[in-house]
C-alpha cells in the first residue's frame, strides 16, 4: 500500500483542512443552521456549502429538514456517529493548540454529561496510560 493511502491520508483528505475542522466544531457545539455556522465562522456562503456537501457524503454529517414559520423547508446538519467518533481528534487538536499556539483559549470546550472536563490521554493497548509522547513512536506498516 502507497504511504499516501494510510488511514490518516484518508482522514485528511476526508476533513483535512481548516474550514472543515470549524465547521465540525461548530456542529459539535450545536450549531446545525447553515446561516448560523456562516455566521459565526465569516465563511464565505460557496465553501460552507462546498464543506458540508463533502462532509455529508463522508456521513460525518447528516442533513436535518426543518422549517421556521413563513419560510421555505432547509436542511439543518448534525453530527453522525462517524462524525461524534472525531471528538477525541478534534478534543487533542484543541488542547495541543492551547498549550503550544498563542491566543487564548478555544471556543470549544468538552465536558462529560456530569459537568467534568475531558482531556485526551494516550493509551496503550492494554488501557494504560502513556504520560510522555516522547515514548511514542511511529511505525510505517508494510501493510
Amino acid at each position: 500500500m502507497p504511504i499516501a493511502e494510510c488511514a490518516l491520508a484518508r482522514a485528511i483528505r476526508a476533513i483535512g483542512d481548516g474550514w472543515t475542522l470549524l465547521v465540525l466544531r461548530e456542529a459539535l457545539c450545536g450549531v446545525e443552521r447553515f446561516d448560523a455556522i456562516r455566521d459565526d465562522l465569516g465563511i464565505p456562503r460557496s465553501v460552507l456549502a462546498d464543506r458540508l456537501s463533502r462532509l455529508v457524503a463522508e456521513g460525518i454529517l447528516e442533513q436535518r429538514p426543518y422549517r421556521d414559520p413563513g419560510q421555505r423547508p432547509r436542511n439543518g446538519y448534525v453530527l453522525t456517529e462517524k462524525g461524534r467518533a472525531l471528538v477525541p481528534a478534534l478534543a487533542a487538536m484543541r488542547e495541543w493548540a492551547e498549550a503550544h499556539l498563542p491566543g487564548g483559549q478555544s471556543r470549544l470546550r468538552l465536558q462529560s454529561r456530569d459537568g467534568q472536563d475531558v482531556v485526551t490521554r494516550i493509551v496503550r493497548a492494554d488501557g494504560s496510560h502513556i504520560d510522555d509522547p516522547n515514548d511514542v513512536i511511529a511505525v510505517i506498516s508494510s501493510g
